[in-house]
């Protein structure tokens, strides 16, 4: 079998429209990226960002012996998005499963620390590999954010103390603390996909029985009247400045705080805000922009 992959470039407005105009012209499957190279924010869980302007590919089954009127399908799409720029090609028949999986490598965090694809062979065995399934839920490691909040916490002193994992996520940051010798990791997200994403994750390395994840209402609750040793959260500037006091509130007299999906440019005002219940010890920069906020909670 060969398959059939139109590619049209359109403007945000009209993405949605165009996926139902594939999909209902018989699209196995639709697609969206970038035309421009335009930068995204890491998003929160459950929200998907676009950029804006989008390349929409759908692809078609080419059955052998029916094969798809290419020129009439573009002519058809054409008459109903004027002037948007199309192009199609025949591919191959491929695995794709594994062409996926192929996509994936092992991640050195640091000596001894790696991010492990669970189909993937370790490495180094004896070192800390963090096995993940990288399709679930956002957070592998490869984004700098993510990196820079597992490096934070290799080089954290960790061992019996108590971390709350806030947007945890694929829960990689509550596992890699768990691994590095947390006696307990409370991981929290917003989104279902996440916490059962958290869940199976930290099934995966064996450290489930000391892991507890929830959404945020179902947090509050189990957390109640208790106060974590660190707290860990890789999310957006703007939740992380609404959630200070509550952060604050969640963290020990002089415990540990990193805060990360902060770009530079956002630095100064998320650090104005933290410092009045932190003290901000570290900021820490990779890839340019994305930058990761340490510190101690004041005494109290």
């Amino acid at each position: 079998m060969k398959w059939l992959q139109i590619h049209i470039t359109v403007d945000q407005a009209q993405v949605d429209y165009t996926e139902t105009l594939l999909s209902s012209m018989g699209a196995v499957s639709v697609t969206l990226d970038d035309a421009e190279n335009q930068e995204l924010l890491e998003p929160l869980p459950g929200e998907t960002p676009l950029w804006n302007k989008v390349i929409v590919t759908g692809i078609y089954a080419q059955e052998d012996g029916e094969e798809i009127d290419v020129a009439a399908l573009e002519t058809f799409i054409q008459a109903q998005l004027p002037g948007a720029p199309l192009r199609s090609e025949l591919i191959e028949d491929q695995e794709w499963e594994r062409t996926w999986m192929d996509a994936y490598e092992p991640i050195q965090i640091a000596e001894k620390y790696w991010i492990v694809p669970e189909w993937m062979e370790a490495p180094e065995p004896d070192a800390v590999n963090i096995k993940l399934d990288p399709g679930l839920a956002f957070g592998t490691g490869n984004h700098a954010s993510t990196f820079l909040c597992l490096q934070w916490l290799g080089k954290t002193d960790v061992k019996d103390k108590v971390v709350i994992d806030y947007g945890c996520g694929s829960g990689i940051l509550g596992v890699a603390a768990l691994l590095l010798g947390a006696k307990k990791v409370y991981a929290t997200d917003i989104d279902p996909q996440a916490v059962h994403a958290t869940k199976q994750n930290a099934e995966l390395n064996g450290v489930l029985e000391n892991l507890y994840v929830g959404l945020p209402e179902e947090f509050n609750e189990a957390f109640k009247g208790q106060q974590a040793d660190i707290l860990i959260a890789n999310i957006l500037a703007g939740p992380l400045m609404e959630l200070a006091p509550e952060f604050a509130a969640l963290v020990k007299s002089e415990g540990e705080f990193a805060l990360a999906g902060v770009i530079e440019e956002q630095v100064a005002d998320v650090s104005s805000i933290y410092s009045k219940y932190f003290d901000i010890l570290e900021v820490e920069h990779r890839e340019e922009h994305w930058c990761r906020i340490s510190g101690k909670r004041q005494k109290h």
